[in-house]
C-alpha cells in the first residue's frame, strides 16, 4: 500500500492543482461559461445530468466490454500466426503497419456502408483499433525469449511446440499485458469514435448532441467519462497482469 500511494500521489497532487488553477483563471478573467466552463461547472452540471449520463455511460461500456476482448483476441492471433511463420510475417507485416496510417474516423463511413447501422460496423472499428498494440507488443515479448534457454531447450530435444509453450508465451507476458493495456485505453476512444458514425445512445452520440447545442460544459463532462472509463479498464488490466506474471522481477524505483 505505500508503495502504491508513493506513486498514485504526485500525479494526483499535479490533478489537483491543475483544477485549482483552472477554476482560478475562469473566475479571474471571467471566461464564458461556452467557451471553458470551471471544473465546478462541470461538476454540477455532471450531478444534475447524472441519470441521463449514466445510460449513455453504460451504452459506451457494453460496446467497449464486447469490442475490446475480440480487438485483444485477434491481435493476439495475428501475433502468434507472424511469429510462427516467418514468411507469413515478412509479407504482411509491413501491411500490418500500414494499415495504422488510415484514421479510424475514415473507416467508418466505409464500414456502415458495407455492415449496415448496426452493432457489426462498431465492433469492426473498435477491433481495428485495438489489434495493433497487442500484436506487435505480443510479437516483440516472443521474440525476445532468453537465447541461452532456447539453446538449452533445443539441446534437450525439446520441440517447437515445447519451446512455445514453455518458454517464448510465459517469456513474452509482459510485454502482451504492456499492449493490453494501451489497447484498453484505445478501446473506449474506438467505441465514441464506433457512436459518431451512427447511435441512438452512448458518449458518443451524447457528445455530437451537445455540440450542436455548444453545450460546452457537458462536452467536457463526456470527457471526463471517457478517461474513467479508460484508467478503469487499465487498471484492471494491470491487476489481472500483476495475478498472473507473478514471477516478474519487481524494479526498484
Amino acid at each position: 500500500m505505500r508503495s502504491t500511494w508513493k506513486q498514485i500521489w504526485p500525479p494526483l497532487v499535479a490533478v489537483i492543482f491543475l483544477l485549482i488553477g483552472w477554476q482560478l483563471a475562469v473566475s479571474v478573467f471571467h471566461i464564458e461559461k461556452w467557451i471553458l466552463p470551471s471544473p465546478l461547472d462541470i461538476a454540477r452540471e455532471s450531478s444534475n445530468n447524472a441519470s441521463g449520463i449514466w445510460d449513455h455511460t453504460m451504452a459506451t461500456l457494453r460496446l467497449t466490454l464486447i469490442g475490446f476482448p475480440i480487438g485483444t483476441a485477434v491481435g493476439l492471433v495475428v501475433a502468434l500466426l507472424l511469429h510462427l511463420l516467418l514468411g507469413v510475417k515478412r509479407a504482411f507485416y509491413p501491411l500490418l503497419i500500414l494499415s495504422q496510417n488510415v484514421p479510424s474516423i475514415a473507416l467508418g463511413p466505409l464500414l456502415v456502408i458495407w455492415f449496415g447501422f448496426g452493432l457489426l460496423p462498431k465492433i469492426v472499428l473498435i477491433t481495428l483499433v485495438c489489434f495493433f498494440p497487442v500484436a506487435v507488443a505480443a510479437m516483440g515479448g516472443l521474440a525476445q525469449s532468453d537465447g541461452v534457454m532456447m539453446n538449452y531447450m533445443k539441446m534437450a530435444g525439446a520441440s517447437k511446440m515445447q519451446i512455445f509453450t514453455k518458454l517464448e508465451l510465459p517469456h513474452s507476458l509482459p510485454s502482451l499485458f504492456s499492449g493490453v493495456k494501451i489497447s484498453a485505453t484505445y478501446a473506449v476512444m474506438g467505441a465514441v469514435v464506433a457512436e459518431w458514425i451512427g447511435a441512438d445512445k452512448g458518449i458518443g452520440y451524447y457528445m455530437l448532441l451537445q455540440k450542436s447545442a455548444y453545450r460546452t460544459d457537458r462536452m467536457f463532462v463526456a470527457i471526463v467519462i471517457i478517461v474513467l472509463l479508460s484508467l478503469v479498464l487499465f487498471a484492471l488490466i494491470a491487476l489481472l497482469e500483476k495475478w498472473l506474471v507473478r514471477w516478474k522481477p519487481r524494479r526498484n524505483s
